[in-house]
Formats: C-alpha cells, sequence, structure tokens
C-alpha cells in the first residue's frame, strides 16, 4: 500500500487500479485464516462471541468476492493462490504496518493483536488511537480511483450468488462501485457515527464485535460516548492451538503430518477453484471452493485436540498450499 499510495493521484491510471484491487483481494482473503482458526477452536459454537466472529467470517467472503468481482470487471484476474498469505507476516498491501498476523486458537491476544488491529478503523469510535494506514483508507483511495479514471466495468468473469445474509452480484456502474466499497467499510469499521455497519442494519461492524468480545461486554452509547458497559460476552472456552511457528509445524508426529496433508490438499484446492472461478466466470467452480472450505473444518479441530509434545497447547492448521 505504501508504494501504491506513493502514487500521485493524476497518475493513478488502470493499471493502477488493477494493482490496487489484487492487494484488496490479498488483504480480505488473509483475514479468513486467522479468523477460522480462532472460530474452530472455540468449543461451544452457540456462544455469543462465537457466533460474532461467524457472522465476520461470512462478511469476509462477500467482500472478498466484492473486490475479485471489482477486479474481473476493470479487466484484471484475481491471482489467489499465487499470493496465498505466509503466516505470520504483515498485511498484504502495507496496512496496518506493524501488524503481525499469526494463526492460533482463540485467545485474548489474538483478539486484540490481530483481530481488532486487522480491522481498526482510521479514528475508533472507543478510543483516541488513531490508523492513518487502515483498510477504509485504502479502499477510500480505491474509490477515488474509479471516479478519476471511470473504467468501462465487463460483467463477463463476475459472480452472482448468494453469501449468507448477503448476495453477491455483478458491479456495473460507478454507483455499484460506491454502493460495494462502502458496504466492506461500514462492515469492517463501522460508520463516523456508530458502530453498527450500516444504516437500518444492526450488526456491530467487526472492530467494535471484536472488541466486545475482548472487553466481554457490548457496546453502547452512554452520554454521548460509545463504551463497552453493555450486556456482558463472557470469554469462550477454547481448544489451546498454539501459535503456528514461521514455516510450519517442525517434524509432527505421524498423524499430526496426515493431518496437515489432508488440510493443505484441500486448501489447495480451494485457492484452485478460486482463481478458475474468476479467471473463466464459472460459478461452478466458486460452489467447488465453497465444498472444499466446508472440508477444512475437519481435520483442523482434529489437530487442535493433538497435543504439542512438551507443551498444554495443541496443533493446528498451517493453511500452506501444496507445491
Amino acid at each position: 500500500m505504501p508504494r501504491l499510495i506513493a502514487v500521485p493521484e493524476a497518475h493513478r491510471n488502470i493499471d493502477w487500479l488493477r494493482s490496487a484491487l489484487q492487494a484488496a483481494v490479498e488483504i480480505e482473503f488473509s483475514t479468513l485464516p486467522p479468523y477460522l482458526c480462532g472460530w474452530w477452536s472455540i468449543e461451544n459454537r452457540t456462544c455469543q462471541a462465537a457466533r460474532l466472529i461467524r457472522r465476520i467470517i461470512s462478511d469476509e467472503m462477500y467482500h472478498f468476492g466484492i473486490v475479485c468481482n471489482l477486479l474481473a470487471g476493470v479487466g484484471g484476474r484475481p491471482r489467489i493462490r499465487e499470493s496465498a498469505p505466509v503466516y505470520p507476516g504483515p498485511l498484504p498491501g502495507g496496512v496496518h504496518p506493524g501488524v503481525d498476523v499469526y494463526l492460533s486458537g482463540l485467545t485474548r491476544a489474538l483478539v486484540r493483536d490481530v483481530m481488532m488491529a486487522i480491522e481498526a478503523p482510521a479514528a475508533p469510535l472507543t478510543d483516541s488511537a488513531r490508523e492513518p494506514l487502515s483498510i477504509g483508507r485504502f479502499y477510500d483511495a480505491v474509490l477515488q480511483a474509479f471516479r478519476v479514471v471511470a473504467p468501462d466495468l465487463s460483467v463477463d468473469r463476475q459472480m452472482h450468488e448468494r453469501i449468507d445474509e448477503d448476495t453477491l452480484t455483478p458491479v456495473k456502474t460507478l454507483e455499484d462501485v460506491e454502493r460495494s466499497i462502502e458496504v466492506i467499510k461500514d462492515q469492517g469499521e463501522g460508520t463516523s457515527a456508530s458502530p453498527t455497519d450500516g444504516p437500518g442494519d444492526d450488526h456491530v461492524a467487526h472492530y467494535y464485535a471484536f472488541a466486545e468480545i475482548y472487553h466481554g461486554r457490548q457496546v453502547r452509547e452512554t452520554d454521548g460516548e460509545w463504551q463497552f458497559a453493555g450486556t456482558p460476552i463472557p470469554f469462550p472456552d477454547a481448544r489451546p492451538m498454539s501459535v503456528v511457528p514461521a514455516g510450519g509445524w517442525d517434524e509432527p508426529p505421524a498423524e499430526a503430518r496426515r493431518l496437515l496433508d489432508a488440510f493443505d490438499s484441500t486448501y489447495t484446492a480451494v485457492l484452485d477453484a478460486l482463481d478458475t472461478a474468476w479467471a473463466e466466470g464459472d460459478p461452478r467452480s466458486l460452489m467447488t471452493a465453497v465444498r472444499h472450505m466446508r472440508r477444512l473444518e475437519g481435520p483442523a479441530v482434529d489437530l487442535m485436540e493433538m497435543p504439542l509434545a512438551g507443551t498444554e497447547e495443541t496443533y493446528g492448521p498451517q493453511f500452506r498450499p501444496l507445491g
């Protein structure tokens, strides 16, 4: 992102826009593995914290679909397997510099240092910290480039699919672009006046939902200030998945290796199917990716229940494409 943002606005042409949208594809996809690990680790999936994280995962899948459609719409091809994230590591595009994204079971540290850090607004309503290179600011630059470049938008390889509460639709006009980017920003960071994710919606935006889990209470407006002083949200019991080390697990036992290989094989199939979906405009490949993604949970949870020798922690998925 710093390199992209360093380009003067007058020089942000169609090539800049395609590069920025590829960065957006990488940003949105990179949120899924840490969020999934946190969610899979929760023992009681009916608890409030689990429901909040599950909704956020659904939103992130929707955002990923939006930016893939936007990139396809301006003649680009999302490169998904080629740019698969590596953990631990920084966020793509240079957003939130200094944030180290890692994979582990759900802990307060993961919620604060990864989940909240990823979604942090430029100016949170609940504290005074400022994030000049927030994801929302990145999308502001993308939207401005759309307005200046005014590219023709093709629907040939864009997807149309229901994603839980949201419907992914082809982007045909600048108004569609504006609406799509506003959805991504509001669902992630809230609006400038409210932690909810948009008019007429009582869902709390991602940053504030994660903060509710961290602080253990719902966010409420009190005397004109937003505070975490509402209904308690107990921190859930979670499987003690250890932080995945750089380079992955070192010499795991045979059963852990089998599960890791099974997971990574299915994960690779997800990436390949997503690549095909937007390269060819093939909805069947998108459905194949969804089916494979659902199959990741089994080996992931089995790994999270396998003790890591010499510790009280367990293994977990490392999200490493094969080949």
